[in-house]
């Protein structure tokens, strides 16, 4: 459902209200509104069937199993965590963020979200939730670097029967800028090199590639010249300029990522420099990047 079709749901259902409904429930307190949410779940839950729980586990994508096949997804995902690099901190992340995660981090729009009815969120991107705690672990370290591997669920419809829920490989990593540009071509070597060890080994035939595109960033383009390029040069997967693309310009500050297969035919990660930390911390001078992987998309061109 878009936003028109929300807007429009959301005019129907008031209007079939009793006056005054509207202001009564913004007026309650949050524990009073979880309350009657929850008596509310319970007396529906207390009428349904065993029939229509089958009904809904065949129709409705929130709930049917993913096609993968949990076995060699689950090769795949050791084998990525065996080549993370030993600084790197393995997050086991809550299936629930605090409500409000994504759209206070990342900007994005609630209505992409599931909302549960005790002040959370179902997980939707477990980068948001990796700078959360990057956020808090940076009170007491230098610089972090987090990695998850989480089954997201996002409320979007993506058509062509795709499941609503996928497996995601996510990295975080937040340092204090060291000036010039230093700091970000770090960080930014450190993923590539990452993915680039993962793809080399799990998917060297199926043309793998990396994409990276600079946003109005000039310090960050120089880095990338004279600091990562050279840091990754040779190897099977190539790092390829994406001066075309303008998909994530304002949700990702100063340079993009992106991780594809065949040829550039199949999109299977995504990432870049944001401000995530910066703003959970209050410290301009704080860096961020981000970037993930959707592990069924590559497990199914794994080298078996």
């Amino acid at each position: 459902m878009d936003g028109d079709e929300l807007a429009g749901a959301e005019r129907r259902v008031w209007a079939a209200m009793p006056e005054g409904t509207r202001t009564a429930l913004a007026g309650l307190s949050g524990a009073d509104l979880r309350t009657l949410l929850l008596a509310v779940a319970r007396d529906r839950a207390a009428a349904v069937r065993p029939s229509e729980v089958v009904r809904r586990w065949r129709e409705d994508r929130f709930v049917r199993p993913a096609g993968a096949d949990p076995r060699v997804l689950a090769r795949v995902e050791a084998r990525m965590w065996q080549l993370l690099p030993a600084d790197v901190s393995g997050v086991e992340l809550s299936p629930v963020v605090p409500v409000g995660t994504c759209s206070a981090v990342a900007r994005c729009g609630q209505n992409r979200i599931v909302t549960t009815m005790r002040a959370s969120e179902v997980l939707s991107d477990p980068t948001n939730a990796l700078a959360v705690e990057a956020a808090v672990r940076r009170r007491r370290q230098s610089e972090v670097h987090l990695a998850a591997v989480h089954r997201v669920l996002r409320a979007q419809d993506f058509g062509g029967g795709a499941s609503a829920h996928f497996r995601l490989f996510a990295l975080v990593s937040s340092a204090r800028d060291t000036g010039s540009g230093g700091t970000q071509a770090r960080l930014l070597t450190r993923h590539l090199s990452y993915w680039r060890t993962v793809l080399a080994e799990l998917a060297p035939t199926v043309a793998p590639q990396l994409h990276v595109t600079t946003f109005d960033d000039d310090v960050v383009r120089e880095r990338l010249a004279d600091i990562v390029r050279p840091a990754l040069a040779g190897g099977t997967v190539p790092l390829v300029d994406e001066p075309e693309r303008t998909r994530g310009r304002g949700y990702y500050t100063g340079c993009a990522l992106r991780i594809s297969l065949l040829g550039d035919d199949l999109e299977i990660g995504d990432g870049g420099l944001t401000d995530w930390t910066a703003r959970l911390t209050g410290d301009a001078k704080e860096r961020c990047l981000v970037s993930c992987l959707a592990t069924e998309r590559l497990a199914d061109h794994v080298v078996q």
